[in-house]
């Protein structure tokens, strides 16, 4: 049987956007398909937000990070969002393959169909 992959790249910077992107993330992971999550645009400030525990998507947020499931972090817009530091400490990948960008094309490349939220 195929594996399916998937790569979510989120863009909004609105949390119950946002919410939508790790559960569906974490639906695909539980059922055996590889999932990647992207941020860019006004997602990457979301960073600093959801790594506070008060936060109502804290424990979801781990459990994507826990599950290796937030493969990238634009640089360009990590840096726009004044976000970037906050990024690298977190462990992401920084992302800058397409003039400073992360780029869709090594996702479809190896297969991924690309879903933008």
């Amino acid at each position: 049987m195929k594996k399916n992959r998937t790569a979510i790249f989120a863009f909004k910077g609105n949390p119950i956007c946002f919410v939508h992107v790790l559960l569906n993330a974490i639906d695909l992971h539980k059922k055996k398909e590889e999932v990647k999550i992207i941020l860019e645009g006004e997602a990457t400030k979301l960073i600093v937000e959801l790594r506070k525990s008060e936060h109502s998507l804290h424990a979801l947020y781990e459990k994507a990070k826990q599950l290796d499931l937030i493969d990238a972090v634009c640089r360009a817009c990590a840096m726009k969002m004044g976000v970037l530091e906050v990024a690298e400490a977190e462990g992401f990948r920084i992302a800058d393959d397409m003039k400073g960008h992360a780029g869709m094309a090594p996702y479809i490349e190896k297969g991924y169909e690309i879903i933008t939220l």
